[in-house]
């Protein structure tokens, strides 16, 4: 059978792990990789060279919160006062994509991850007439 349309990735299709948990009320997930880069010249060249001298992975999880997890790992800190890290792993399964279609799910798992952004532990606001999501960013140490 012939096919006409493209198909590209449907964003809200997949999951999102930590520790091997689903977060089930994920609404979002991102994860970046961004090299650090070097940029000179000599004098004589009009353009400069770059080469990657490192890099850093970063991430956000956006969810409707529906379940303690946040306050879990503020509280364990602070009982414990170590540095709370964990795996990330995020999973893009639309089975009616290209994508998919040639190489199957694409699965990208973050180690090392320590949260980076602002926790919040409430919010209120009487103004609102939605749900409350919250985002939280974190650092990752490597992919694999």
């Amino acid at each position: 059978m012939d096919r006409y349309n493209a198909n590209p990735v449907a964003l809200s299709e997949g999951q999102i792990f930590v520790d091997g948990v689903q977060i089930a009320d994920g609404v979002k997930f991102e994860l970046k990789f961004t090299p650090k880069v070097w940029s000179g010249k000599v004098l004589g060249e009009r353009s400069s060279s770059s080469r990657w001298l490192g890099y850093e992975i970063t991430g956000t999880i956006t969810r409707r919160v529906m379940t303690p997890w946040y306050k879990e790992i503020v509280q364990k800190y602070q009982k414990d006062g170590i540095t709370p890290e964990c795996t990330i792993q995020g999973v893009m399964d639309d089975k009616g994509s290209d994508f998919y279609q040639q190489f199957g799910s694409d699965v990208v798992t973050a180690v090392g991850c320590v949260f980076t952004g602002d926790i919040m532990l409430m919010a209120l606001d009487t103004s609102s007439d939605g749900v409350r999501e919250d985002a939280i960013s974190f650092n990752a140490k490597d992919v694999i």
